[in-house]
């Protein structure tokens, strides 16, 4: 029966090594070619896995996926960079193709991504998809090893960390078979400063900077996006980015469990030590412990744009609220959804559309303090609803803070303000989209999706070059590449 088992895991998800092995031990580029695309299997995988994820789960789950399925096929992170794997895998099928093996077409048209960690891991994942430019990029299906795991769960993949059996990873292989492929949209992240008279406003990380702001390196003098006497980041997001109060916490969070990572290693504890920041932190009462300057109204000057609009729109934020957050999927913080499910009527008074993960649109939410947060956890709780857009703008100037927090996808940093009267801007605006694996509990939503009561139609209208230039950069083969050395056990 064990042998029955293994032998439909083979030759439904099994790529033998002449595709996969790295060509220094593959003595012959075409050694073991097939012509009979027959033989292809249904649903060939390639595996990454953060070895450091989860504890001791995600060296476990390496082990599991190695005995059912080719080595070469199963990556540990901590070994190889997904990129150059990637690369160099698609070369290699391109090469096969050209040469008229059919079985290599097939791996191509029908390989699918698995990866294993946190939100960071996955999205590092996803910007190293979107950098390779695929005519056909592989859809991903995402193992939640992390805290959070905010982009499993929104794609039905669960919030607790898996079983690492081999009963478990055969019945995940088998989930990730059947899985539909959902586009999700994927947002760009431009900052740019004038270089200050002294001190900086370079980000400060707790651990090191996160993959998202890997991508947000300081431009070249030769970059298009360059300007004399400015300092030009850039970088991009999947599910959210957020402001204040919740970046604080995890920011504090992570910090701790760079002091302590032994402390570090079951998801429940994770989870407990994050609402003991809250706490600690004074966001319960957060009028008493934390002073209005770090609102974000007093911050910033925050403007939209939505789609067909060539003109920003100043975004009236109540002057309580100290956390914001730009979501793009409904899952934050743990799985919770801060938009919630505005009925019809709210919808079509505050002229807002249905939340969908692929429609061109951000959903921005407000939060007041810690109370605010835990509404959600009630029955239609929700944040405060500010907007849907398509841009947003945050113009920071000079003011009582000296510094405020930011994250993206569940990794956060500190980011310095203006000490004099020059301004930081940062702008998000929308870059294309990326190909997830959705199970039928999926919690996203596609405009797409026949149960949807509307269907998104893509936006001709021409876009301004600056804009353009500004986006298609994201996109550079370079973005998402870590530098050697980078210890994955940061990211989470």
């Amino acid at each position: 029966m064990r042998d029955e088992k293994l032998a439909k895991v083979i030759k439904e998800f099994y790529i033998p090594d002449y595709i996969v092995a790295p060509e220094e031990s593959n003595s012959s580029s075409c050694s073991g070619t097939s012509d009979d695309e027959d033989d292809a299997p249904s649903c060939p995988v390639i595996v990454f896995i953060n070895s450091k994820s989860g504890g001791q789960l995600g060296r476990q789950l390496l082990i599991t996926y190695r005995s059912l399925l080719n080595q070469n096929q199963v990556i540990d992170l901590g070994e190889k960079k997904p990129d150059k794997v990637l690369h160099e895998v698609y070369a290699r099928l391109h090469k096969l193709k050209c040469n008229g093996d059919q079985f290599a077409a097939e791996i191509e048209k029908r390989l699918r991504i698995i990866v294993a960690g946190g939100d960071g891991t996955a999205g590092w994942l996803l910007g190293v998809v979107s950098d390779l430019k695929l005519p056909q990029p592989p859809p991903i299906a995402t193992v939640p090893l992390g805290t959070g795991n905010n982009l499993p769960f929104a794609f039905g993949w669960g919030k607790k960390n898996p079983g690492t059996d081999r009963l478990s990873v055969e019945a995940f292989l088998e989930q990730v078979r059947t899985a539909k492929e959902m586009k999700i949209d994927s947002w760009h992240i431009i900052m740019r400063m004038r270089i200050p008279k002294e001190g900086s406003f370079d980000p400060i990380a707790p651990l090191e900077l996160p993959h998202s702001l890997h991508a947000f390196h300081r431009v070249s003098h030769s970059d298009s996006l360059n300007m004399d006497g400015y300092h030009t980041f850039r970088g991009g997001f999947w599910n959210y980015f957020s402001m204040g109060m919740d970046a604080q916490i995890s920011y504090a969070f992570h910090s701790e469990r760079k002091l302590h990572p032994e402390k570090f290693k079951n998801q429940l504890v994770n989870q407990s030590t994050y609402l003991k920041l809250g706490c600690t932190q004074g966001w319960f009462l957060a009028s008493v412990f934390h002073p209005s300057s770090r609102n974000i109204a007093q911050l910033a000057r925050v403007k939209i744009m939505k789609v067909g609009q060539s003109q920003w729109v100043d975004l009236d934020i109540p002057r309580s609220v100290r956390s914001i957050v730009c979501l793009n999927l409904p899952s934050f913080s743990g799985g919770l959804n801060p938009w919630g499910k505005p009925s019809h009527k709210k919808l079509l008074d505050r002229d807002l559309t249905p939340p969908y993960v692929d429609d061109g649109f951000f959903e921005v939410v407000g939060f007041r303090n810690a109370w605010h947060g835990l509404v959600l956890y009630a029955p239609n709780g929700h944040g405060t609803r500010l907007a849907q857009a398509h841009r947003i703008r945050f113009e920071f100037r000079k003011g009582a803070a000296g510094h405020t927090f930011m994250r993206i996808d569940g990794e956060p940093w500190k980011q310095p303000l203006p000490v004099d009267d020059d301004k930081v801007v940062v702008e998000i605006s929308h870059r294309g989209q990326v190909t997830m694996l959705a199970t039928p509990s999926c919690r996203s939503r596609s405009v797409c999706d026949p149960s949807s009561p509307t269907c998104y139609q893509e936006d001709d209208s021409d876009e301004e070059d600056e804009d353009w230039e500004e986006r298609r950069k994201f996109g550079a083969a370079d973005t998402f590449k870590f530098p050697d050395g980078f210890d994955i056990a940061q990211l989470s």
